[in-house]
Order: C-alpha cells, then structure tokens, then sequence
C-alpha cells in the first residue's frame, strides 16, 4: 500500500471533476456531448429542452489516463467503466481508463483504507 499511496502522490490531478449539462432529449445529448459544458448548455436550451447540471468524478487524472480506485464499493464498478470514464472520453479529457480493485488477498487490509483530505490513502 505504501508504493501505491506513493505513486498516485505523483498524479497531477486528485478527484478532477468533469461538469456537463444534460437533457432527456437523446438527438440533443448526441449533438453535445463532445462540447464544452457552456456550450451544451446554449446548444440544449436553443433546441428548446430544458438543461440539467451534472458532473462525473475521477480519483487521478495525468497525461489522459484516468485511475479510479475501489477498495470496497464494488457495486460502482460498472459505474465506474460505463459512466465515468465513458464520459470523461466522450469529453475528450482522456484517452483511456484504468479501474484499481484489490485482490482477495487484500480484502482485510483494504476495508482499513481511508482517504486523506489530499486525496492520498492511509491504512489505519
């Protein structure tokens, strides 16, 4: 854990925060999706829907690779790979995604993880 607490000191970006504006209106969500979240908003509004704030989450950005780590809440994996990633993509943020899960091995330790307030991970 202390090599992985380490390298992900080294990242540039802790918890990059991706915002974008969404709408029900799937033609409209094709259109945006690869602009600049001012320029949704004005594209969904001139097309007559009604815009919603949203943002996706990343633990670790550098060089457009995105590091997402789970120690624990697995159910968010597929969230994880199909949402987050997929829409930092379609953002043009990154170029690919890496998911962290621990091995069985690890479990017991791993429950015991926390983050600091500067996004690096500490066993207690």
């Amino acid at each position: 854990m202390k090599r992985l607490n380490a390298i992900f000191k080294s990242l540039i970006s802790f918890n990059h925060r991706q915002a974008f504006w969404v709408t029900g209106d799937e033609k409209v969500m094709r259109k945006v999706v690869t602009l600049p979240p001012n320029q949704q908003k004005q594209a969904i509004e001139a097309s007559g829907n009604e815009p919603h704030s949203s943002s996706n989450q990343i633990d670790f950005v550098k060089e457009r690779v995105a590091v997402e780590v789970q120690f624990g809440k697995y159910a968010f994996v597929a969230h994880d790979i199909f949402v987050k990633h997929q829409s930092f993509y379609a953002a043009r943020l990154i170029d690919v995604g890496i998911e962290i899960l621990p091995v069985k091995a690890m479990e017991k330790e791993c429950l015991q993880v926390s983050r600091t307030t500067n996004g690096t991970f500490l066993m207690s």
